[in-house]
């Protein structure tokens, strides 16, 4: 468990971008999503004793924008929220994902903090991986694939856990030590300038290849 929370607003207001806008700032993260071409979910990084009721609207837009680069935060468009809520933040693996003929999948399975957006993209890659098992035998007979589900599947889990873990270590403040702080800006400033870093970030964001 991590600890602080996301407080998450979905609504109905256009996104701020085309693309998802993080926010590392020294009042805690920051992130902007869409749900549509016309609706918006956008978080703020809270504590985990934080009450919904102690948010208002006005209080999560302040906040949000107070958060945000100049640059976008002058193009933030706000209004009534539909939705609102806190969640808590964690890592958990179960391991082997497979227990006679009980095969685990998505968040029966494993649950990953919501920094990078891997939860649904894990559940589906397990779906996969057990799918071409359950083809296989069904229409041959043989179990190899299903017997090396857990396996197959723990190696994308465990990587992609990983990323969530780095991603939410990057993006969110967990302490006030200027030590701590300082390497998390020397990475921020790497990972803009270096193409290598970009890259492997990239790679890890858009989702791994199956036979890795």
């Amino acid at each position: 468990m991590y600890p602080f929370g996301w407080l998450g607003l979905l609504a109905d207001v256009p996104p701020l971008h085309e693309e998802l806008v993080y926010a590392n700032h020294e009042r805690g993260f920051a992130l902007c999503s869409m749900r549509s071409r016309d609706r918006s979910r956008y978080y703020v990084q809270c504590s985990l004793e934080d009450k919904v009721e102690q948010w208002p609207d006005s209080r999560f837009w302040d906040e949000l924008h107070a958060r945000l680069p100049e640059r976008y935060a002058t193009r933030l468009t706000t209004g009534p929220s539909l939705e609102k809520s806190i969640a808590p933040l964690r890592s958990l693996v179960t391991e082997p994902m497979q227990f006679g003929q009980l095969f685990l999948v998505g968040d029966a399975a494993h649950i990953v903090p919501p920094t990078g957006a891997k939860g649904l993209n894990l559940a589906a890659a397990d779906v996969r991986v057990l799918a071409r098992g359950l083809v296989e035998f069904y229409r041959s007979r043989s179990s190899t694939l299903l017997d090396e589900y857990s396996a197959r599947a723990l190696s994308r889990v465990w990587k992609a856990t990983r990323f969530s873990w780095w991603f939410t270590t990057l993006m969110h403040r967990f302490s006030e030590d200027p030590f701590a702080q300082r390497l998390q800006l020397a990475e921020l400033e790497y990972l803009a300038r270096s193409t290598a870093a970009s890259q492997t970030v990239a790679e890890n964001y858009v989702g791994l290849r199956f036979d890795c």
